[in-house]
């Protein structure tokens, strides 16, 4: 195995990152909006027997020039089927060949559920694996709604009936700033973390065509928005990011709508699979149940290990 490291097409990794679905924070748009933020990403691409095999997308962050904490988060993204054996091969190579030198900290969090195949071992566990929620859109709009719990479809219904509109945002800042502003608030409030709002409008324009980065959705009241959401859109997959209603669009069931008419258009745009996020049933039980009643497929990934 080789790894080509900090190779600049953009092209080849766009392709095969989107051929098996790999994550948001594996997209090369991702790891350029990180670096425009002031980041240190470094990107690898290992081959073997002279094909690519897989790439991996690590974020910094350095403390001077002797330390670092190096992660590769929801990768290395596989781009064939290897077993246990080459994966551990492939983290041993990435890890000796890796840009950096002094004392670092590599860690891992694979896209890929607990298991004797991951290539990793059990001891160098540091975290257990957070949990997300998976739609696949591929299916037929009658299926989708036979999928999800008869409460939520209820609610969906209603808001269907409801004096509220939906509209599409336009990708330009003007447009969802105020979504931004409330997530803020909402964050504050709520004890949350999440992307820093300036990645927003940094990774809108990571491709030639801002409305293949971002799905913007709001409803309104009368002249009013009482509910928004922001989706990033990542090859052939999109993951909900920002999520916000007032007392009104909560009454009003404005997220049950939002998110179907959001489903609808990512399948028009030809977008395979949505990933609603992480989902945490202590924290946050009442997100958790809202997301997982839509009739996904929960998945909880193998942890975070060191390299």
């Amino acid at each position: 195995m080789r790894c080509a490291w900090n190779h600049e097409n953009s092209e080849l990794w766009d392709s095969s990152h989107a051929r098996v679905g790999g994550s948001l924070q594996q997209d090369w748009a991702y790891g350029s909006t990180m670096k425009m933020l002031g980041v240190r990403v470094e990107r690898v691409l290992l081959e073997q027997d002279g094909a690519p095999v897989a790439l991996a997308q690590f974020i910094l962050r350095c403390w001077g020039s002797m330390a670092a904490l190096v992660l590769c988060s929801r990768g290395p993204v596989w781009l064939a089927d290897l077993d246990a054996a080459d994966k551990a091969r492939a983290y041993k190579t990435i890890k000796k060949s890796f840009p950096l030198s002094g004392i670092r900290l590599m860690l891992t969090t694979p896209q890929e559920q607990a298991g004797s195949g991951l290539g990793l071992s059990p001891w160098r566990r540091v975290m257990t694996g957070a949990a997300t929620v998976m739609i696949d859109l591929t299916g037929s709009e009658e299926s989708l709604r036979a999928g999800m719990e008869g409460s939520w479809r209820n609610q969906l219904h209603a808001a269907e009936g409801s004096k509220l509109q939906v509209a599409k945002m336009s990708p330009k800042p003007g447009a969802y700033r105020w979504l931004l502003e409330a997530e803020l608030e909402q964050r504050k409030q709520r004890g949350l973390e999440g992307l820093p709002l300036p990645f927003f409008d940094v990774y809108m324009q990571s491709r030639k065509n801002p409305a293949q980065s971002m799905l913007g959705m709001r409803a309104d009241l009368g002249k009013t928005a009482v509910a928004g959401m922001i989706f990033l859109i990542h090859g052939r997959a999109a993951t909900y990011q920002v999520g916000w209603s007032n007392e009104q669009g909560r009454h009003e069931r404005a997220n049950n709508l939002l998110l179907w008419r959001a489903i609808q258009e990512l399948k028009a745009r030809g977008i395979e699979r949505l990933d609603l996020g992480g989902i945490n049933t202590q924290r946050s039980a009442g997100l958790a149940r809202f997301k997982m009643s839509l009739g996904g497929e929960v998945q909880r990934y193998a942890g975070t290990y060191l390299l």
